[in-house]
């Protein structure tokens, strides 16, 4: 990953459900088994599984880092000649996110982001659209809808809109199984 001096942009995306997280994972372990200088950071809404780690619906974990925006991800890999940094649940960092990674990649880390690529309203979900733009590689995942098993590129929101903290915005708040299902374009 730094063997050569640069670095790269990956993008794992998708809807709720898709594996991101897993996959993210998957890449994390065999950077970790290559030797290589690996940090893991989730979003700090994201305490669905305890802080300081990142969990796949499926169970899998590994311990994190956590950060509540943009400034406290620089913070958290300042003055570090990461390998690989790993971001789970990018979509919450907002746009901001699109430099930072980028100017990481340029000092030769590989970034892996994974995030929701779409809101839970079906519309395209920021930084993730643009970072798939700018990406060397993205893998875009779909889960299974919950209605008729067919591929699912999106989700939603299967609780009222009001759940949850007034103060922040619907698409950002957390959830699973118990406020979202995944669903196929004829169902969502």
């Amino acid at each position: 990953m730094r063997k050569d001096g640069l670095g790269r942009l990956q993008v794992v995306c998708g809807p709720m459900f898709a594996g991101k997280s897993e996959e993210l994972l998957r890449r994390v372990r065999r950077a970790q088994l290559a030797g290589l200088d690996v940090e893991v950071v989730n979003h700090s809404w994201d305490e669905r599984h305890g802080a300081g780690q990142v969990a796949s619906h499926a169970g899998l974990s590994i311990p994190s880092s956590s950060a509540s925006d943009v400034r406290g991800l620089r913070e958290l890999v300042a003055g570090r000649a990461l390998d690989l940094l790993a971001i789970d649940e990018a979509q919450f960092f907002g746009t901001d996110l699109i430099p930072a990674v980028d100017e990481l990649a340029l000092a030769g880390t590989t970034v892996v982001v994974a995030g929701l690529c779409v809101t839970f309203d079906g519309r395209p979900f920021e930084p993730l659209a643009s970072l798939m733009a700018l990406a060397e590689d993205v893998t875009r995942l779909t889960a299974v809808c919950s209605v008729c098993g067919r591929d699912a590129a999106f989700h939603v929101r299967v609780v009222a809109d009001d759940v949850g903290d007034a103060s922040v915005p619907t698409t950002a708040h957390v959830g699973g199984a118990e406020s979202y299902e995944a669903r196929c374009r004829r169902h969502r």
